[in-house]
């Protein structure tokens, strides 16, 4: 649940707003809370915004304690995998070169749409380190392209051609954990298009991996329903061309 303005009709506030409002107390509250505890343990926090506080609170629901531990891992993670802030594209060389992530486009809700193809990902060619530093330069520019007052993206992984030397257990693993544990609540909706019926042997392997909010977001898509279904949320003049939409597919590095 977002913060919302709660407006009243005729003096009178109805129960869902009545209740939408304790939520949102609640929250800033714990934010408050939470931002008190971990700049005391990490004076760097205190250039971090409200709404980061706000992302890992709610990925552990409302838990100040796991929420704050979560927080304090990432800060560390983020020193240590990215010491100057950000990473260029000199440091991820052969995960670029494989073309395989694009990014352009607003769904219906003005959240980012991020275009992934499997059969693009090579796992012979890179180093797992390169690729968890992809993964990190990725989510740094998905998120900085996120319009004022939105904090999701929208994912289409398209696995169409995927085969066994794309299979990269460990590579699915650690790009997951950066997503759940380093960008908590930042994935709106994850499509999964395409699917060969040998990636459900991948897929299971990976899935008991994957927490509970994020299994909600995950939809796979049959073929014969992939247009509309992705209509559903994607209006044609900002979806992919390669889906019958009006945009040209433009890889990350060069959005």
């Amino acid at each position: 649940m977002e913060f919302s303005n709660i407006e009243e009709s005729n003096g009178i506030i109805t129960e869902e707003e009545e209740n939408g409002t304790e939520i949102n107390e609640i929250e800033q509250r714990k934010v408050r809370l939470m931002r008190a505890f971990v700049e005391r343990e990490d004076p760097s926090v205190k250039e971090v915004d409200d709404l980061m506080i706000r992302r890992f609170l709610r990925a552990r629901e409302l838990d100040i304690e796991k929420a704050s531990t979560l927080f304090l891992k990432y800060l560390s993670w983020r020193r240590s995998i990215i010491p100057n802030g950000f990473i260029s594209s000199s440091e991820i060389p052969n995960e670029l070169a494989q073309n395989k992530l694009f990014m352009q486009g607003f769904d219906k809700q003005n959240r980012p749409i991020v275009v992934v193809f499997g059969a693009g990902h090579k796992p012979y060619k890179g180093s797992l380190e390169e690729f968890k530093r992809f993964v990190a330069y990725t989510l740094d520019r998905i998120c900085a392209r996120m319009p004022a007052g939105q904090e999701k993206f929208v994912s289409i992984a398209d696995l169409e051609g995927w085969g066994y030397t794309n299979s990269d257990i460990r590579g699915y693993l650690a790009a997951l954990s950066i997503l759940q544990d380093c960008f908590p609540e930042r994935l709106g909706k994850l499509f999964i298009v395409h699917v060969p019926y040998i990636f459900m042997t991948a897929w299971k392997v990976v899935y008991p991996f994957i927490d509970s909010k994020t299994k909600k977001k995950i939809i796979f898509v049959e073929n014969k329903k992939l247009r509309s279904t992705l209509l559903g949320d994607i209006d044609e003049s900002q979806l992919p061309d390669v889906y019958g939409g009006k945009l040209s597919l433009v890889p990350i590095q060069d959005d």
